[in-house]
């Protein structure tokens, strides 16, 4: 069991909260290219309403608690712990009402170098639970536009949760993916789903485009944003993200258990 107390000071220490390694410059260019419609940075959602850079950049210190400045233009950016817990107990809270219904939940992570731990904890409690975890057949392919061009990732899935990777790169299960920001693999995977006439997810739990993705298509979502993550604020601000929790994306993988066994234990899912 990890206190409130506890969580906060950890999430200062590790960098999770307070001063993070996200650059205020790298942030402010991704509020401007957010404005700019720029599908690099809006991860699949389509906002409803006019989002200026200044419109973003005010949302921005009102739910992570970054500098509301346009001035400040250079050093590190930071997250208010106090939104972190906040936002990590009404995540906590989604999660215990999907477990109280046994419902089925789809994991899925951008960053599985980093992330891939704290979801996976999460899949287990709730398929201990009763849930559903989802995982539609491995291997569907995916065409992803990147810097280097379009390249083809392959759909895997590891301890319940979906990530995608280059083709032979490991083997299937193995934990080796790749970083993506695309919503086009949750769009592949519930387009499986449907398909094959399988339950889609009342849940779906993961970070950029799984979540901005899923959210766009009506499924309810949660997830981790960094600062320079705009579109899962501004999904949960127009209704299409249920939670979006300000936390550096980025840190060593260890440093997330501490929030998942907060997470758990506020949803009351500890084992």
């Amino acid at each position: 069991m990890v206190s409130a107390g506890a969580l906060r000071a950890h999430v200062v220490a590790a960098g999770l909260a307070g001063t993070v390694a996200t650059s205020r410059e790298e942030s402010l260019r991704s509020y401007r290219l957010f404005a700019a419609r720029d599908p690099r940075v809006t991860l699949g959602l389509d906002p409803d309403g006019v989002w200026s850079e200044r419109d973003v950049l005010r949302l921005m210190a009102d739910r992570c608690g970054v500098s509301g400045d346009p001035a400040d233009r250079s050093g590190f950016d930071v997250i208010d712990p106090e939104r972190t817990l906040s936002a990590l107990d009404a995540f906590a809270a989604r999660l215990g009402e999907v477990a109280a219904r046994r419902g089925a939940v789809l994991f899925g992570t951008g960053h599985p170098h980093r992330l891939l731990g704290f979801y996976a904890g999460l899949a287990d409690a709730l398929s201990a639970a009763g849930c559903t975890v989802l995982t539609p057949p491995q291997g569907r392919c995916v065409d992803i536009t990147t810097r280097f061009g379009v390249r083809t990732y392959v759909v895997d899935y590891v301890r319940g949760v979906a990530m995608v990777r280059e083709p032979g790169a490991g083997g299937a299960g193995c934990e080796t993916g790749a970083h993506t920001h695309s919503p086009l693999p949750v769009r592949a995977v519930l387009e499986d789903l449907a398909v094959a006439g399988r339950p889609l997810p009342e849940l779906v739990v993961g970070d950029h485009g799984w979540v901005c993705g899923a959210g766009q298509l009506g499924f309810e979502a949660i997830g981790l944003a960094d600062t320079d993550d705009p579109a899962l604020f501004v999904g949960e601000a127009e209704g299409r993200v249920s939670v979006a929790v300000p936390v550096d994306d980025g840190v060593r993988s260890a440093y997330y258990r501490p929030i998942t066994r907060y997470v758990l234990n506020r949803a009351c899912l500890s084992q």
